[in-house]
């Protein structure tokens, strides 16, 4: 290497200890507390340069690729150097082909006093996704800003998602001041400028420093070409700047349980990890939703290797910790639950108020259910159109009507059923949670619960004495919902008709809900946006469970053109009485039929959003009847659509 580039003083790990004692270097290394960071900022500010000279100088790199990094310097020289520097931490071929970070690339070093993770994300706008995938396990941020260029965008950006996602530990790195000489005014300017940007959006405090990742200034040891600089190395910062673990410890004990553990019928215990707090033998713990209390009896862990069982019970644990937890009473607990503080415990509630970051390249679909997943916690939610998105430039509010990818909105969200949480300011692994679709399993969103909403503390389920299987029973029928889809023209309204007729004659109760007639009342307000559509399926959806609930039989007749919503409909109805009815009609003879002359209007493009021609239409992939409208008559289909109905109750 160049005498520039080499680094006084590298901090090395304590290898001495290894030799001497290995026990004792097992133990030392074990007790290190660990940090979790990610470097970010705009395009080119050196973050990969940055991590390879952390990595370079902790001596945390393999001998091999030490000695390929001194060969290839020789020969290419200084400037290479930074080349080399970044092939460390390039985890993909694509990266080094395009000359980009385009993921999270994670490494792993430490130092005598601590052990680091640090996650490398991309700069690029349309890779926001992957930055907050880095961010959202992160305790500090590392935001490079290059001398040059001062605070840009992306700056600007990565420091609002960094708050957003609850950072608050933040360093700002001002990089490349060996490219301007050094200058103190250049670095206090840049300071400046980041400070007033960082009040704006609630960055109270943040440590700036002056380096050079290329030239190794101020990283690990203090560079004699920054006088003027007072304040500590990167390095030392990151080794004294206090872990969120550590704060978590002081919060109410929090444990969302992941499994039941019960190897033999003496043996219940409840595993998972502590998310904040401590708990001991003897404390009173609440279990929620459900609410039920109990003592904790033993804190068990893995025993070491010939120990006797309880050999590896704890006095006392902490926020980090994976544990088992047994109690003294046995009440129901099981996944998805949250152990928590008898007297202190954290709220439940189905209607929150919530900040989303969008990832998917699909936009929002206001209305869709979506799997949302927060903790061990996995329910159904509807988003409602947000209330405004939010321009990370200028932290100007924004009307919007839904979340395109990389925006940044807030949104009232309602879950299907109750879920245990606390603001995402409060307790990280309890307040944020990410969107998933339910056809394709793609993470679509990020997004921290802000708080309830009051109507979700005001409204509670009322018990009633005569319920669905009473209805039914009077009835003497089995209630059910036969849902058919398909094109407009297709023969769906026609063919419930006849259904119901036949039903009727065999003294079974029903109701038809037809497309055209609910429009004229119920979803008299609902256009045929997409959004329109996905909250007019809805409703009816909604409709058809208080039916069945009233011991029903509920025949529908609606395009309802999406899968998602037909499953979401699916997903509120019992099991076993859904029936999706697929009218499969080709577009072509649905066109020839036109009875409304809706097709026609269509295509003259006097009708927008129309199914078919300038709207979707998704079949469905596994319906429980499928109808081919070419094939049978309207009043066959309607005899075998009532067998298979009345075969099956």
């Amino acid at each position: 290497m160049s005498e520039t580039t080499t680094p006084a003083d590298p901090v090395y790990v304590t290898d001495a200890l290894i030799g001497e004692d290995i026990d004792a270097y097992l133990d030392t290394h074990q007790h290190k507390t660990m940090l979790r960071f990610i470097t970010c900022g705009s395009v080119d500010d050196g973050k990969s340069t940055l991590i390879g000279r952390l990595l370079y100088d902790s001596k945390m790199i393999f001998e091999d690729q030490l000695a390929a990094l001194e060969s290839d310097s020789k020969k290419v020289g200084t400037q290479g150097q930074e080349i080399d520097f970044a092939l460390l931490v390039d985890g993909l071929a694509a990266e080094r082909e395009q000359g980009i970070t385009i993921d999270v690339a994670y490494r792993f070093f430490n130092t005598e006093k601590r052990k680091f993770i640090v996650a490398d994300c991309p700069g690029h706008e349309q890779y926001t996704r992957n930055m907050i995938t880095g961010a959202s396990t992160a305790d500090l941020a590392v935001i490079l800003v290059d001398a040059r260029k001062g605070v840009l965008v992306q700056t600007r950006r990565h420091s609002y998602l960094c708050h957003l996602i609850g950072i608050r530990n933040i360093v700002l790195a001002v990089n490349k001041m060996d490219l301007v000489d050094y200058s103190r005014d250049v670095f206090d300017s840049i300071v400046a400028a980041y400070a007033a940007f960082a009040k704006s959006i609630g960055i109270d405090s943040f440590t700036a420093m002056p380096i050079s990742g290329f030239k190794g200034d101020n990283i690990t040891t203090r560079s004699p070409k920054t006088s003027w600089y007072a304040g500590p190395t990167l390095i030392d910062h990151l080794e004294t700047v206090e872990v969120n673990s550590s704060l978590d410890a002081d919060k109410p004990f929090r444990l969302p349980v992941q499994w039941v553990n019960r190897p033999n019928l003496d043996f219940r215990g409840f595993s998972g990890l502590i998310a904040t707090g401590t708990v001991k033998p003897g404390d009173a713990v609440r279990v929620l939703p459900s609410g039920k209390t109990s003592t904790v009896t033993r804190i068990v862990t893995m025993p070491a290797a010939g120990a006797e069982p309880g050999d590896g019970d704890l006095d006392r644990a902490m926020a980090g910790q994976s544990v088992t937890l047994c109690f003294a009473d046995e009440i129901d607990c099981s996944r998805g639950n949250v152990i928590a503080v008898a007297d202190n415990p954290p709220e439940v509630a189905d209607q929150f108020e919530a900040t989303l970051v969008w990832l998917n390249d699909a936009a929002l679909h206001v209305g869709r259910s979506y799997w949302l997943k927060l903790g061990t916690q996995m329910v159904s939610a509807t988003i409602q159109e947000p209330k405004y998105s939010v321009n990370v430039n200028t932290m100007e509010h924004l009307a919007a009507k839904t979340l395109e990818l990389n925006e940044i909105g807030v949104a009232e969200l309602t879950t299907d059923k109750p879920i245990v949480f606390e603001p995402y300011t409060d307790n990280r692994t309890l307040g944020g949670f990410i969107l998933i679709d339910k056809l394709t399993n793609a993470t679509v969103a990020a997004g921290m619960l802000n708080f309830s909403l009051r109507r979700s503390q005001n409204v509670h389920w009322q018990a009633i004495d005569i319920g669905r299987a009473a209805h039914a029973g009077l009835k003497n029928q089995q209630p059910a919902v036969l849902w058919f889809t398909g094109l407009s023209g297709s023969g769906k309204s026609t063919i419930a008709n006849l259904v119901e007729k036949k039903l009727h004659r065999m003294n079974r109760h029903t109701f038809l809900l037809d497309g055209d007639n609910v429009r004229h009342g119920l979803n008299k307000d609902l256009g045929f946006t997409e959004a329109d559509r996905i909250e007019n399926i809805r409703r009816v959806g909604e409709v058809a469970r208080l039916m069945t609930d009233a011991g029903l039989i509920v025949i529908t007749a609606f395009i309802s053109p999406f899968r998602a919503e037909r499953e979401m409909v699916r997903g509120l109805i019992a099991d076993g009485e859904f029936f999706e009815v697929f009218i499969d009609t080709p577009l072509s003879v649905a066109e020839e039929r036109d009875v409304k002359g809706l097709y026609k209007k269509a295509r003259s493009g006097q009708l927008k959003n129309f199914t078919g021609i300038d709207s979707p239409y998704e079949a469905p992939a596994k319906p429980e009847i499928r109808i081919d409208t070419t094939r049978i008559t309207p009043d066959e289909a309607a005899s075998l659509i009532v067998d298979k109905l009345l075969g099956d109750a």
